[in-house]
């Protein structure tokens, strides 16, 4: 089989979804696929058996943190990501590009690397791509990502003030030298081709690709010939799977669409495509029907954290006090530990629902139980609406799906979103 291998199941038949299975050398999982985020090793408050049990098949963690904190090489010491972390299926690793844009006030890029300053010591850390495949292959994920370079996907001249703040001081020096946004999609698109070939090169040197799987990723912002260019330079590397990079990174819905649409059939059909950072399920339900297979989004476990819960009719924020006397659970028709404790006996005997006035007085009392339940909901949430998009491609029933979920035509548009914070790219 090798590092990992692809099947296409079924296909839908009134538009580019379909369902398959990705096989690695830990497991396998069934595509759409969702993966939630472990960025530092972990999904904060959640026990890996936990996290299984809400469906996740593959989770995610995060080249750069983990480099800096505990460091790679700990982490080979102590048997890898996996036992480290104690999680037994795939993992797939970011390679620490997309810091670079959202850390961009502490970095500088050049056409060699990107050079941070340490989040957690001040220091200065130069990630080459080489560098970037060194400290992967030493975490042993299944699935490890080329470096690229990821530059705002549209122009940031027309941010909000918040929006500019979070692109940090970097991009605002570029603009008052006379910022030329069309010139820095083709730099990174540049980029991030020739990083691609050096971190291939570095990959294949060691023969590490008879155990992970190194995947290309697609840049060219809002623009659609120059996310042409890019797909045809990075698809022109023969690669396991590819992704599509610098998605919801400041444009709004709408343009999402359009990108992701554009993008995802100039990708192999036969080889795993991978929508970066995405996100809100209506986010993922067009990425879903524009032909992608897997998604990675810190929103469950970091909005549940803040007392934002997704159901199917639209969130919940428990925190309000309406919810004070409320002895609803989150969602009625959420199997989850919070919702319907009943179905797991061997964790909670005679377990009845948790209330939402329960959950708000947890977040009132600062308790850290409220937290976990709610991530623990969340995550289930985003599992479910996947067990049910594969369900809906197999049969091809798209209007029962949506009146299903009805969060998915209600669903706000880009930045307009409300919640604890609309990206979806940050850490987690």
């Amino acid at each position: 089989m090798g590092a990992l291998s692809f099947e296409i199941e079924h296909r839908s038949g009134s538009c580019a979804a379909r369902t398959g299975v990705v096989r690695t050398l830990h497991g396998s999982f069934q595509t759409p696929a969702f993966m939630p985020v472990g960025t530092q090793g972990t999904l904060k408050g959640l026990l890996p058996k936990d996290v299984r049990a809400t469906g996740s098949e593959i989770v995610l963690g995060n080249t750069y943190h983990l480099m800096l904190r505990p460091g790679e090489e700990v982490v080979r010491a102590l048997g890898g990501l996996h036992s480290f972390m104690g999680w037994t299926g795939p993992i797939l690793t970011d390679s620490g590009g997309y810091q670079a844009y959202s850390m961009s006030d502490i970095n500088r890029v050049t056409d060699d690397s990107v050079v941070f300053r340490s989040i957690v010591d001040g220091s200065e850390v130069t990630l080459t791509p080489e560098r970037a495949m060194d400290v992967q292959h030493a975490l042993g994920a299944d699935i490890i990502m080329a470096l690229d370079d990821c530059p705002p996907s549209v122009d940031p001249r027309g941010f909000s003030a918040t929006r500019q703040r979070l692109a940090g001081q970097r991009e605002r020096a570029e603009r008052r030298r006379g910022y030329d946004h069309g010139a820095r999609l083709d730099e990174a698109n540049e980029r991030t081709i020739r990083w691609l070939e050096r971190c291939k090169a570095r990959h294949e040197a060691g023969g590490h690709q008879e155990r992970q799987s190194l995947f290309g990723i697609v840049q060219g912002g809002t623009d659609l010939e120059r996310r042409s260019r890019s797909a045809e330079q990075v698809c022109g590397v023969e690669l396991p799977g590819y992704a599509i990079g610098g998605v919801a990174v400041g444009e709004g819905y709408e343009e999402i669409v359009r990108v992701v649409e554009h993008t995802a059939g100039l990708l192999p059909e036969g080889k795993p495509r991978y929508l970066m950072g995405v996100g809100y399920e209506r986010d993922l339900v067009a990425a879903v029907r524009a032909g992608v297979d897997m998604f990675d989004c810190v929103l469950p476990t970091r909005n549940g954290r803040n007392a934002y819960a997704f159901t199917p009719f639209g969130a919940i924020r428990l925190r309000n006090a309406i919810h004070t006397r409320d002895p609803s659970p989150i969602d009625e028709g959420c199997d989850c530990l919070a919702c319907r404790p009943d179905l797991h006996a061997w964790e909670t005997p005679g377990g009845v629902p948790v209330s939402r006035g329960y959950l708000r007085h947890l977040f009132q009392a600062g308790e850290m139980l409220g937290p976990i339940l709610v991530s623990l909901h969340n995550v289930r949430h985003f599992q479910r609406l996947m067990v049910d998009i594969r369900r809906t491609i197999r049969d091809d029933d798209w209007s029962g799906f949506e009146r299903r979920w009805p969060v998915v035509g209600a669903a706000t548009l880009g930045g307009d979103r409300e919640g604890p914070e609309s990206s979806c790219r940050v850490m987690d």
